[in-house]
């Protein structure tokens, strides 16, 4: 498949991935937040229907008042008309799964792999990529009906194995494919919750209702339980999805530590919404959170690396070579690296001009951070990025 083709698919599928992901965790946040606002019903007619709770918006130009059963209303027929919230869920993993596909196993060695972190084959690499989003799942499920009764221990667990998957991956995969596992992991996780969980426990409810028995009220339950942690993963899985723009985070030695404390951030500050639903203003969660960003981002912030004796003397000369063999060949107009039909991020470094503009990108990703190229796909030594950095830190001089 041409790489032209596939940049396109990459497009469309990354797309429609943005789009269904902004659906699903719009409908989680919504409902959320309707069941934290709802207010006992004011009428006496209502409370004999069985209504729980209700609550008065207005958007878009209207009114609305939403109504909540927990059995459906008393007296009279549950509607046949109900709407189930589970294709945005759906399409969401399908789409993350296809952008998995494309990007990391048809590219597997561009990005899946880094040699210097595990020389794997594609075919191992994927047959582990695939691997992992099973293990997840079925361990987290596991670990769900062992700690049913014991959320908060549950959820503790959780994390914490999360963050091991994360210090594990980032010890066989390159390191912004060990993010992205990270992610899939999470999402498969959630979408699981829907299809395995809270979709079937819906259906049960249902079934009795119809058939006019007392609803069992165990799969509600077990089902709110995976619902409660599909909301405090999405902050997290936000921010994987849109990592791979920021190789600070992940190309470090402790990168894996880093997606965990931003991970805690992001359940820190999704609390602090939740419980900003129920009027409850916690200030200490959002500054929790921002201390832990704080943190991490001291903690990995680059210092300058000590230069040569002869720094000063690095001229052009020296070192377009090396960007010409290790950086241009995707960063061209017509990318000659396989698997690259544009240049990344429309970076060009193919002229002196474009060398020279992008000269401090090219001193944090490939001096700095060794995140580029991506995967150390050109074999970049650590001479050559130690000669690229001298001659950007005396000024990245084009002329002699």
């Amino acid at each position: 498949m041409s790489s032209y083709v596939l940049e396109w698919l990459n497009l469309l599928v990354r797309w429609l991935h943005f789009t269904a992901g902004i659906a699903w965790i719009g409908t989680s946040f919504y409902f959320v937040w309707l069941d934290d606002t709802l207010t006992p019903p004011q009428k006496p007619e209502d409370v004999r229907r069985g209504v729980l709770g209700e609550v008065w918006s207005v958007h878009g130009g209207g009114f609305y008042h939403n109504q909540k059963y927990l059995t459906g209303p008393k007296g009279e027929p549950l509607t046949e008309h109900l709407h189930w919230f589970k294709w945005e869920a759906y399409a969401t993993w399908l789409s993350g799964m296809a952008m998995l596909a494309i990007v990391y196993w048809i590219g597997a060695g561009t990005y899946l792999i880094d040699k210097s972190v595990m020389n794997l084959t594609p075919a191992a690499a994927i047959a582990i990529s695939i691997a992992t989003l099973a293990v997840g799942w079925f361990v987290y499920d596991a670990l769900c009906r062992l700690f049913a009764d014991r959320p908060l221990l549950l959820g503790g667990i959780v994390y914490v194995l999360l963050a091991l998957a994360a210090w594990g991956l980032s010890h066989v995969f390159a390191a912004q494919a060990a993010y992205m596992h990270v992610g899939a992991i999470i999402g498969t996780i959630m979408v699981a919750n829907v299809f395995f969980w809270i979709i079937p426990g819906q259906r049960k409810m249902l079934a009795d209702i119809r058939a006019g028995r007392e609803p069992d009220p165990r799969p509600g339950q077990l089902a709110k339980i995976r619902s409660v942690h599909n909301t405090y993963f999405t902050l997290p899985v936000l921010f994987i999805m849109i990592s791979a723009h920021y190789p600070m985070t992940y190309d470090n030695r402790y990168g894996w530590l880093v997606l965990a404390v931003i991970g805690l951030a992001g359940v820190l500050l999704r609390y602090f919404f939740v419980l900003s639903h129920k009027n409850k203003i916690v200030p200490a969660l959002p500054i929790a959170a921002a201390v832990l960003l704080a943190a991490a981002a001291i903690a990995i912030a680059p210092h300058p690396r000590s230069l040569p004796a002869a720094a000063s003397s690095v001229t052009f000369a020296q070192v377009r070579p090396v960007i010409a063999q290790r950086c241009a060949v995707c960063h061209s107009p017509v990318p000659v690296q396989p698997g690259f039909a544009a240049p990344p991020d429309g970076v060009l470094l193919d002229t002196p001009a474009h060398i020279r503009a992008n000269a401090s990108r090219i001193y944090l990703q490939a001096v700095q951070t060794h995140a580029m190229p991506l995967g150390n796909v050109t074999a970049m030594t650590q001479a050559e990025r130690t000669l690229v950095g001298a001659w950007i830190a005396d000024g990245a001089k084009v002329t002699p």
